[in-house]
């Protein structure tokens, strides 16, 4: 890559069995819009602003590269990544998000930096955190 190239980050794509139900999940427990739901059922966006998150079937990973993505399950550690909101509320959005069904992996506490924040699981096992804006 030159020098001159610049990434930007696009979008995050989480792999779910069930498309509909996640986008429809993340709008109830995160209050975010749905801004895209492919009639097939395998693939769509929400809302987040400048990098869209995505969601897509198992099976589209699977016909994207061999083996398609691995989930660890809800009994397992989360994955190495996570998906960050924040808010000014975390308190609120923690409690919302465990309301729709989210588990509790750390309540809210303020870090040594000065930022509140606390981490869930969704469903399908993503590790969320839930934090104040830095800075």
């Amino acid at each position: 890559m030159s020098a001159t190239t610049q990434l930007k980050l696009a979008w995050v794509i989480v792999y779910v069995p069930d498309v509909p139900a996640a986008l429809s999940f993340y709008e109830h427990a995160f209050g975010q819009r749905i801004r895209l739901s492919v009639p097939t059922g395998d693939y769509g966006e929400l809302d987040t602003g400048s990098t869209v998150l995505a969601f897509a079937a198992d099976e589209l990973g699977e016909s994207n590269f061999p083996g398609g993505p691995h989930r660890p399950a809800l009994t397992d550690k989360p994955a190495n990544v996570e998906l960050a909101f924040t808010t000014d509320d975390v308190d609120a959005a923690v409690a919302s998000a465990v309301a729709a069904g989210c588990t509790l992996l750390t309540p809210a506490a303020v870090q040594s930096h000065g930022q509140t924040v606390a981490w869930v699981r969704d469903p399908w096992g993503t590790l969320i955190e839930l934090c104040t804006p830095i800075g």
